[in-house]
């Protein structure tokens, strides 16, 4: 990705199957899909909590919202070199692999020991390094506010080696047909942050902006709370590895354990994310430098701390659905391609892009239409120049979700055949445009729009990594189904058209006659996003997408058996 966060939760698991090509049914797909669904809703209302505890401590423009964005953010950038793909493109396709072997566990005994010591030296090393860090990805325009961010940075990064723990666990989870944990567990996280955050503001008060009057307390409080998150996230679970069937216990050594591949499809995975992350060191730097370049007269310019409250928002709907339907079916299909079931991956692969498809474009009207009343939901207690800032971004980034979503599928398709490599020239043209789009919005656009016209150039990088993905695949896959996905995706353009069209209508009545504040947006998104999600089922209905009802079916189906079942006998 070129930004944090770009690919990415519990239930109770039931009793793990074996991870099969064929026997992944649709039905299981669906029912590990709907588990991780829920959970990441869970977690996401919880993060809209963290995010309003974190704004009313720090704000959502300003030196201190700003550093400790920063701050927090590095072992993110780590984290996603790491779980947003190494470990995605290694530990699923190889415990597939292994739990197929009589020697199995040994193998995925020696791949997590590698793992856990790989990030104990990392998360050292990048520790006692911070200032640097801190520097690359901060323009220092304020010796105070670089300070700040480099103290918060020493509390943070040591976030790495539990994100690293969380990712490595979780995979196998996922590996193992358990996908509840992993999504469920960022829920712990959120509630410590939450109750972290509000002891900060009982303690300290909230809106302490400038960078100078943070004390070490202060730094304590908010930054330990925030990495014990981290570390309750990663630590809860290990109790359900052993209920998935997986006996962990300390190996080491390599020799003729076959890591051999599993390392060189690491390496060319992270030279790619690596390519993309330095698109992102000239995003965050544009964004460091917005507010400082600044008239003084405008106060709440988008810098890092806006570009992390939009790219939550951004992140809402893809982690609902295409996240948790893209880990389901990466199981699937890292057992066709190891099966050389080149049909099979064609069509899993068109399913989900279909299936994305229809929720990203919708997510991506509502976003656009509802981006104030969204974003003044998240950030309650800021003032109306923050929120228009953050809002500003959000509607940058939301053109792209759709072309997000299916930039993610086809990179599942790359880590089920272990070719990394295959997406490092993919991966730096975006990175290009991202990079470049970002300096050429700060030498042509007014400070105040730096992160928002960022956030344009990683729409079109998700555009072009998108297309230029389904191009190298189809050299592969011999055919990816290319005229039911653009079908699919052209009549639920239209559609969301429709809705958008609906949406603005019903957005500008009630902006003239209802209430103003937080209660006008609360009954905005509901009523706009109400009447816009009816006109879009009713565009697909009359349209005849067919994967509506592929969707539907099931839903349909359980409450006509409910209400058969209330009927008296």
């Amino acid at each position: 990705m070129s930004g944090v966060g770009s690919t990415g939760g519990v239930g109770v698991p039931g009793e793990a199957q074996p991870t099969g090509g064929a026997g992944s049914s649709d039905g299981a797909v669906r029912r590990g899909a709907a588990v991780m669904a829920s959970g990441t809703a869970v977690s996401r209302l919880l993060g809209f909590l963290r995010a309003m505890a974190l704004a009313a401590a720090v704000g959502a423009t300003g030196q201190a919202a700003d550093a400790f964005s920063v701050a927090n953010k590095l072992p993110n950038v780590l984290y996603m070199l790491l779980a947003g793909g190494v470990l995605n493109a290694i530990l699923v396709p190889q415990v597939v692999r292994a739990y197929k072997r009589n020697a199995g566990q040994e193998y995925v005994d020696r791949l997590l020991s590698f793992g856990f010591a790989l990030l104990a030296g990392l998360s050292l090393v990048l520790t006692l390094a911070a200032p640097l860090l801190v520097r690359v990805y901060a323009d220092p325009a304020s010796d105070a506010q670089i300070t700040l961010a480099t103290t918060f940075a020493y509390w943070c990064v040591p976030q790495l080696f539990f994100y690293g723990a969380y990712a490595l666990l979780g995979q196998v989870l996922n590996a193992r047909q358990s996908f509840g944990p992993y999504m469920w567990a960022p829920v712990v996280n959120n509630v410590v942050s939450i109750v972290g955050f509000g002891a900060f503001i009982a303690v300290f008060g909230g809106g302490v902006t400038a960078a100078a009057d943070w004390d070490a307390g202060r730094i304590a409080l908010l930054a330990g709370t925030a990495t014990a998150g981290v570390v309750a996230q990663a630590l809860v679970l290990v109790p359900f590895l052993r209920r998935a069937g997986v006996s962990y216990r300390w190996r080491w050594g390599l020799r003729g354990s076959g890591l051999s591949r599993a390392g060189t499809v690491a390496t060319w995975t992270f030279i790619g994310l690596a390519i993309g992350q330095l698109g992102y060191v000239v995003v965050s730097r544009v964004a460091s430098a917005a507010p400082g370049a600044a008239d003084e007269a405008q106060a709440h310019i988008a810098g890092n701390a806006a570009y992390d409250y939009a790219f939550t928002l951004f992140m809402l709907p893809h982690s609902l659905v295409t996240v948790s339907l893209a880990t389901a079916l990466f199981t699937r299909l890292s057992a066709q391609a190891h099966d050389v079931d080149t049909a099979g991956v064609r069509s899993t692969l068109s399913s989900g892009l279909r299936v994305v498809g229809l929720f990203t474009i919708i997510a991506a009207a509502g976003l656009v239409v509802l981006a104030q009343p969204v974003t003044r939901l998240v950030l309650p207690s800021q003032p109306q120049g923050s929120v228009d800032a953050v809002a500003g971004v959000v509607v940058a980034m939301a053109v792209g979700l759709p072309a997000f979503g299916a930039w993610s599928m086809c990179q599942r398709v790359y880590y089920a055949y272990e070719d990394a490599r295959a997406m490092v020239p993919i991966q730096v043209a975006m990175a290009v445009v991202v990079a470049g789009g970002a300096l050429l919005s700060q030498a042509v656009l007014p400070s105040s729009a730096w992160v928002a016209g960022a956030g344009v150039s990683m729409s079109v990088s998700y555009v072009l990594g998108a297309v230029a993905a389904m191009v190298s695949l189809r050299r592969r896959l011999g055919d990816v189904d290319a005229r039911a996905v653009v079908r699919t995706h052209a009549r639920a353009t239209l559609a969301g058209l429709a809705a958008a069209a609906v949406g603005v209508g019903a957005l500008l009545l009630m902006e003239r006659w209802g209430p103003d504040g937080l209660p006008g947006a609360v009954l905005q998104c509901v009523a706009v996003g109400g009447a816009m999600g009816l006109t879009y089922l009713g565009g697909l209905r009359l349209m005849r997408v067919r994967e509506l009802d592929l969707l539907l079916g099931p839903l349909l189906r359980r409450l006509r058996g409910r209400r058969g079942s209330d009927r008296p006998v």
